[in-house]
């Protein structure tokens, strides 16, 4: 039985290592899914097969409602709500460790201190991970405000509660019981809320990123814990993918990490939109025929979508606008920011949603490479990724991000709801740029008018 399991285990670590790597591009990313998904059902119907036969009608019970609340929530997501969607799935994974460990503590571990240590690492992190995701989820789905939530010598009192937990973890692990057991707990569950209150909306997928790391770490101690290979391997995975991706997001935000977690980047605006010295600056706006009349005859056109674009669940609306341009002959390309939207590869994900081509899409640096062969940049629901501030005022809070640098096409549309900054709070001086024409309106239907003249042009 025992090399029964260890195969099967084997069998399903292999079949982990097989889901990132398929998970690492767009193409084989649903893929990589199945085989995960194959690989942990493998896992727990031989575990329930071989040791659980005792527990069999709860575990089963379990897995039901499972499926029952999970299958649905994922088919019914929008892909706007999708980090949301992630960060409710860490917090429960989070939470999960953490009960594990609380209850192997109370039956057993507190005899063995070789796994004593590997318990109170997985109920801190597990516990921190679990409300930190709460806080984030919140923030997203905006069921309390998305700015940082920031308060006198915060810094100070996070380093206090830091403190208290490591002071029970140690007196735990020197004897002192479930008393001081619950005091780090606690303290644990309060840190991960005071973690991420200062932590902006925009920025909140970054530290789903990294909570998603503390979940792996906390799964992989519950692992030793037990003598578990696949959740050793599982959990050490995920800490070192979502490590390597929170490093990633940073850099293309440019920005540090300590920067987006103490910062509270974000917080106010720092000038008024479309305002300068006090007085109105003019912009150059443009109708949807004339607009039409420019991509029709373009040789080429750089789309780069941005949030708002999910936001206006247009993606079927731009693929078909991509169509109608190819019918003229016109080349169509879509230019990708790393961190354009709420999640690495939103936006390669919502665009596969509607079909585009994966060829259509580029990298930031390979758009960026032909952008001046550009004959119009569409720009749509996207705003600081693309502010030339970021390479050119040293002053700017985004100063050092690096950009898809639009404002060196020829031409240079945005699809706007308004003069509104982005996130960072600042103005973008392309848009008061001669070359740059401003359609307003909501995103869909603006490219639905666009589509429209582009077929009567």
């Amino acid at each position: 039985m025992t090399g029964g399991i260890g195969f099967a285990y084997l069998v399903t670590a292999v079949g982990f290592i097989l889901a990132l790597k398929g998970l690492s591009s767009p193409r084989t990313a649903r893929q990589g899914n199945l085989i995960g998904a194959a690989g942990m059902a493998l896992a727990f119907g031989y575990t329930l097969a071989v040791k659980g036969a005792s527990h069999a009608i709860l575990l089963v019970v379990a897995l039901a409602i499972g499926v029952a609340l999970g299958v649905p929530a994922a088919r019914k997501v929008k892909m706007t709500a999708m980090p949301q969607m992630v960060a409710l799935f860490n917090g429960v994974g989070g939470g999960a460790a953490a009960l594990v460990a609380l209850d192997d503590f109370s039956i057993s571990a507190h005899s063995h201190l070789g796994s004593l240590w590997a318990v109170l690492f997985d109920v801190v992190i597990g516990a921190v991970s679990f409300s930190g995701s709460a806080i984030a989820f919140a923030k997203l789905q905006e069921l309390m405000p998305g700015r940082p939530i920031t308060y006198p010598a915060q810094q100070p009192v996070n380093a206090a509660i830091a403190a208290v937990i490591v002071v029970s973890a140690v007196a735990t692990f020197f004897g002192g019981g479930a008393l001081t057991l619950a005091i780090a707990t606690l303290g644990s569950l309060v840190l991960g809320v005071a973690f991420v209150l200062p932590i902006g909306g925009a920025d909140a997928p970054v530290v789903i990123s990294l909570l998603n790391s503390f979940t792996g770490l906390a799964v992989a101690a519950s692992g030793f814990v037990l003598s578990n290979t696949v959740l050793i391997v599982g959990g050490t995975l995920v800490g070192a993918s979502g490590t390597i991706l929170t490093r990633m997001m940073s850099q293309a935000m440019g920005r540090s990490l300590p920067n987006i977690l103490f910062s509270a980047f974000g917080s106010a605006s720092t000038t008024a939109a479309g305002k300068a010295g006090g007085e109105d600056r003019p912009v150059r706006t443009g109708s949807p025929e004339d607009i039409a009349t420019m991509l029709s005859y373009a040789e080429q056109v750089m789309i780069v979508p941005g949030y708002g674009l999910a936001v206006a669940q247009a993606q079927h609306t731009i693929r078909e606008l991509a169509n109608a341009l190819a019918q003229r002959g016109v080349r169509v390309i879509f230019a990708i920011h790393p961190v354009a939207g709420r999640m690495p590869g939103h936006m390669n994900v919502l665009l596969a949603e509607a079909d585009v081509p994966y060829e259509q899409l580029k990298e930031m640096d390979e758009a960026n490479s032909t952008m001046s062969l550009t004959d119009v940049a569409l720009v749509v629901g996207a705003n600081d990724v693309v502010n030339p501030a970021a390479r050119d005022a040293k002053g700017s809070p985004i100063y050092g991000m690096p950009i898809i640098s639009v404002d060196q096409a020829k031409a240079v549309v945005f699809l706007k709801r308004s003069m509104r900054p982005g996130f960072a709070g600042i103005d973008n001086e392309l848009l008061y740029n001669p070359k740059t024409t401003l359609l307003f309106g909501d995103a869909k239907e603006s490219l639905s008018k666009l589509v429209a003249a582009v077929k009567n042009t």
